[in-house]
């Protein structure tokens, strides 16, 4: 077990590096890896930095839009000889100029970012308002291997994915204007990846999302310890999937996905950089057996997308708790559940599957 000194001191064991345009790389190594402290620098020809998408605002609901038109050019589905995730060849000059165990680098096609800097408000302009979309977004490469899922991977590995997420979530909430850090994945053709390799993505967001805003709503409007009585309603229900010295499982009881798993810190946290040493192993194995859960529900592996949702930088951040969302649209083996009428034009959700079905089989599979 990590002493506290030698946990404060892994989180800021990271090797540094820049791109061919400029762009930051982080390159995060297994406890036990055995691979050099330098990295390759990148041979690719200097370029210039990507360009920064628009937020529009739209007056029919009060959010942010990204308009984002330089990632139609971002790589689809390409094969392993040229990957852009994997390490660089002779042959494939890829994002990833050296070896590594976890690497995180800025993304090519940001839909927020590079650059950074508090956003311009409409100030009662409601009709054609729209400033630059700061911010960032970064790539998080799980492994070096074109194939496989962060489930088959040995918890170590699962342990460095969790001190990257705490690494970057504590770095990027510190960039100017940036409000919300959101890690993610999405895994599957069909949630829509254009990457085969295992990854997913942070994104470090200028403005309180849309669903957190909801939660926000949420919280203010209860009057007790909104997170605490949570913890203890899904504990007491016949929902829960599994359940440690620091966490719960759950599926929640008003799930709107055919599979769905919710997980929450039993104490007050409220991103992932706040976890102490012991929480974040214990989270690691927590994470790969629900990962591994969703994996076994059918015969082969399930599409998902699992969702860091993390106290955005606001007055009253304290009342929000870091909490795990893990869906999926599959609603049987050979079918998807898709977002028609109710769900995408009214934001009304029909579910299929009960959540008290869903549960127990996911405490079967697990």
């Amino acid at each position: 077990m990590l002493l506290i000194d030698e946990w404060v001191d892994s989180l800021k064991a990271r090797i540094d590096g820049k791109l061919f345009d400029g762009r930051d790389i982080f390159y995060f190594d297994d406890e036990s890896s055995a691979l050099p402290n330098t990295r390759k620098s990148d041979s690719r020809e200097p370029a210039g930095r990507p360009q920064t998408a628009q937020l529009r605002f739209d007056a029919l609901s009060s959010e942010w839009i990204t308009v984002a038109s330089h990632r139609q050019q971002r790589a689809f589905l390409p094969p392993a000889h040229s990957c852009p995730l994997c390490p660089t060849t002779q042959e494939n000059l890829s994002e990833l100029p050296d070896q590594f165990d976890v690497a995180v680098f800025e993304n090519k096609g940001p839909a927020f970012g590079p650059e950074a800097n508090v956003i311009d408000l409409p100030n009662g302009e409601r009709f054609g308002f729209s400033t630059t979309s700061y911010g960032r977004c970064e790539v998080v490469v799980f492994s070096p291997d074109h194939v496989g899922s962060l489930s088959e991977m040995p918890v170590e590995r699962v342990e460095t994915v969790i001190r990257a997420w705490m690494n970057r979530t504590a770095e990027l909430q510190q960039i100017r204007g940036v409000v919300q850090v959101f890690p993610f994945e999405n895994r599957g053709e069909e949630i829509g990846v254009t990457l085969h390799h295992p990854h997913g993505q942070i994104y470090a967001y200028p403005f309180v999302t849309p669903r957190t805003q909801k939660l926000i709503q949420s919280v203010d409007s209860f009057s007790g310890d909104f997170f605490a009585e949570l913890v203890k309603f899904e504990k007491s229900g016949n929902r829960t999937i599994l359940e440690t010295e620091n966490f719960l499982a759950f599926v929640p009881f008003a799930a709107r996905w055919p599979i769905e798993a919710h997980l929450l810190p039993k104490r007050q946290i409220n991103d992932l950089s706040q976890l102490t040493a012991d929480e974040a192993v214990e989270l690691a194995q927590v994470y790969k057996r629900l990962l591994q859960a969703f994996d076994s529900y059918y015969e082969t592996p399930t599409p998902y997308i699992s969702a860091w949702h993390q106290a955005p930088m606001i007055e009253g951040r304290e009342k929000i708790r870091l909490m795990l969302q893990i869906t999926s649209p599959r609603r049987a083996a050979d079918k998807l559940k898709y977002l028609a009428g109710s769900e995408s034009a009214m934001g009304a959700f029909v579910a299929d599957i009960a959540p008290e079905e869903t549960a127990a089989r996911l405490r079967e599979v697990i």
